[in-house]
């Protein structure tokens, strides 16, 4: 029984020990991953980007993010405009397109390529890129 105790009280220094060192470890890398400086350039802070000011419209969001696919077909998206592309979809109606685009659908990822818009601005690039059919 002693032998036992002895074992454990052994491996709980070891555990305490090692998890004293691998914090210590931690510390030093972040200190010397730290910049080492700024760079400040004048009048930077007005050219300062904090987002849209509002919802994006249709054609904001599919320049920004639909156009690399829906642009060109890439990956056999259908063509903004292209009536032969789009007309199964849009028999499936507006729900399921929307569905489609927020949950990603074939080599489509969830929400395109716009990881942070709405639904209603995709809703609003769908029906740009459909508008005419």
């Amino acid at each position: 029984m002693k032998k036992l105790t002895l074992i454990l009280a052994l491996i709980t220094s070891a555990a305490l020990v090692n998890a004293v060192a691998q914090e210590t470890d931690n510390d030093a890398l972040k200190k010397r991953l730290e910049p080492v400086g700024q760079v400040y350039l004048a009048g930077a802070e007005a050219a300062v980007d904090t987002g849209p000011k509002g919802p994006r419209t249709g054609e904001q969001v599919f320049q920004g993010a639909c156009f690399a696919c829906h642009g060109t077909g890439a990956l056999g998206a259908p063509k903004k405009g292209e009536a032969a592309d789009w007309k199964p979809r849009l028999a499936q109606g507006a729900d399921v397109l929307l569905k489609h685009a927020i949950e990603g659908i074939r080599s489509m990822p969830a929400r395109g390529t716009c990881g942070d818009c709405s639904e209603d601005e995709l809703a609003a690039a769908i029906k740009f890129m459909t508008d005419g059919i």
